[in-house]
């Protein structure tokens, strides 16, 4: 027993002394409740209606668009709001400028907002779409692949290095003819060929077992996989660059990993969510990484159209090496 506890308090000594790993458990709890608090905490509204106008716009039309529990969702281009109509991801797209409406004829909730539409204002034109709904299981496989190549990435790549660094692996590779580059690339390449593989296993076992929509090119899929897990495997690797406590590891890597999950679209959209979250949403790899494959899996998009999601990636890439390249350290940091 004696023993035990004198364990037992030194490792508790060890926790509490370790500044950064106790403040990092202690504020990140309740970093996430804020952050989902304001971005998913609100009341969700009964119905969802696109809106194609000039701002001031609005005004005109003061008795429809003054109705409670109606979420109004400003669209730049009318064939964005369209695509999200015929997939029900909204409910209705009204443009205020031409006085005209589209509604889809297989939506539920579509009928209903076209019916208080009508009921308050009767001007508008009516104009009709096609589209049923896309499975739930089509449109969450984009995100349940993305995020394995996340986890696998950062905490495969992060953990490790750590490692190797606290158990004096890396000094003593130090020591050898390998080069910093020789070894980050030797763990960046067999890192994505294992999440690769990962992956394309479950794609065909989600195609074996639930038929999952498939429209575009698997060659273009394979290498959007492959960008997006040289960005992901790089950021783990800037992580990892000069730290020696795998708790703190942990941390950051937990402080990236879940961002990602509620902002990138993995279970659900950002439809109606604030415009600061999307900018946000922007600024994440798996955002880019998600999307590609969504559009190329649920629309059948080629190359050109996925062009701006992977040159995101690569410059991520570019730019999470570099400075990983420039921060690594063989021996751990001394205090």
């Amino acid at each position: 027993m004696k023993r035990m506890l004198a364990v037992f308090n030194a490792r508790n000594k060890e926790f509490f002394r370790d500044r950064s790993t106790l403040t990092w458990n202690l504020l990140f709890p309740f970093l996430l409740l804020i952050g989902f608090y304001y971005v998913f905490g609100q009341a969700q509204p009964m119905f969802k209606v696109g809106v194609i106008a000039q701002q001031d716009a609005y005004l005109s039309r003061p008795v429809f668009m003054g109705l409670q529990h109606i979420q109004f969702i400003p669209y730049a281009q009318l064939d964005g709001a369209l695509q999200r109509l015929e997939r029900h991801q909204i409910d209705l797209v009204i443009d205020i400028d031409q006085s005209q409406y589209w509604v889809n004829e297989e939506s539920s909730n579509g009928y209903m907002a076209e019916q208080l539409l009508v009921a308050k204002d009767p001007d508008f034109q009516r104009n009709l779409i096609r589209g049923k709904a896309i499975r739930y299981v089509d449109w969450v496989l984009p995100g349940i692949m993305g995020m394995n190549v996340m986890f696998s990435s950062l905490f495969g790549v992060g953990y490790a290095i750590v490692r190797y660094r606290k158990n004096g692996v890396l000094k003593r590779l130090h020591a050898t003819p390998l080069t910093a580059l020789e070894f980050i690339s030797a763990q960046l390449l067999s890192r994505i060929l294992m999440v690769v593989l990962i992956v394309m296993i479950l794609f065909f076992g989600a195609r074996a077992l639930f038929a999952t929509m498939m429209l575009g090119n698997l060659g273009l899929l394979l290498l959007t996989l492959l960008l997006g897990a040289l960005a992901l495997v790089s950021l783990g690797l800037l992580v990892a660059a000069r730290l020696r406590s795998e708790e703190f590891t942990g941390g950051l890597l937990n402080m990236a990993t879940w961002p990602m999950m509620g902002l990138s679209e993995v279970w659900f959209p950002l439809e109606g969510a604030p415009h600061f979250v999307h900018q946000l949403s922007a600024l994440l790899p798996l955002t880019h990484l998600v999307q590609a494959m969504r559009e190329i899996m649920l629309d059948g998009a080629g190359l050109v159209d996925i062009s701006d999601h992977l040159l995101i990636l690569v410059l991520m890439s570019a730019v999470f090496l570099a400075l990983g390249a420039s921060l690594f350290s063989w021996a751990p940091d001394s205090r």
